[in-house]
């Protein structure tokens, strides 16, 4: 598959071949699924949490006896069905993460990358970074390829200033070559790969040890 490379300017530059294994594949849409699933359930918290009948605080005592004052028979103030009582099967703490199997994992995201490329909301950049860790300088050349959309861009490498400047641009994500998040890719309306990145990519997601 040939892609154009664009300038930051927003001008053609070159053609760049892409990986067919990698950004041609059939769309497989139940491992996304799974896959952005499995980043949302590593994200929860499972902290909530709440008290049963044997934890709220209170007396055990009846508050009237069984029988002869014509009103329902009546347990411990503790009871469920009472006001402060405790919660019948209440949420406790947990943990919901899971590991997905790193075959279907790299499946996903050379799905997603392939579903974008397909959709033309894959676009190739010249390398460039933003010396002066600016917001203002990212945002002049973002507005050449992205228009208030939610924007995802994939460097090559770590970029402490490129990262920095775009701190404060909204809707706008950065990731890693070999660390690509399938909730970002997914819902992110324009990808934008930096030149240098896409063989990285290329080779990380055909090599037997890709995550």
């Amino acid at each position: 598959m040939e892609k154009k490379v664009y300038s930051v300017d927003g001008k053609e530059l070159r053609t760049i071949n892409l990986d067919d294994a990698v950004f041609g594949l059939p769309v497989n849409e139940d491992v996304i699924y799974y896959a952005v699933n499995n980043e949302l359930a590593n994200n929860r918290v499972g902290t909530a949490c709440t008290k049963g009948r044997a934890e709220v605080n209170g007396s055990n005592a009846k508050p009237y006896r069984q029988k002869g004052t014509g009103r329902a028979r009546r347990g411990d103030k503790k009871s469920p069905i009472l006001v402060g009582g405790g919660t019948i099967f209440g949420p406790k703490p947990r943990d919901y993460s899971y590991v997905m199997p790193k075959k279907a994992k790299r499946l996903a995201m050379k799905s997603l990358l392939s579903m974008k490329a397909q959709d033309d909301r894959l676009t190739v950049v010249e390398d460039f970074t933003i010396e002066s860790g600016k917001t203002k300088d990212l945002a002049k050349i973002l507005s050449n390829f992205a228009e208030r959309e939610r924007t995802v861009l994939i460097l090559h490498d770590d970029d402490p200033m490129l990262k920095r400047a775009g701190k404060n641009i909204p809707r706008l994500s950065f990731l890693s070559y070999n660390r690509l998040r399938a909730h970002d890719l997914f819902y992110g309306r324009k990808v934008l790969i930096l030149e240098s990145a896409v063989k990285k990519l290329s080779d990380f997601y055909n090599s037997e040890d890709a995550e």
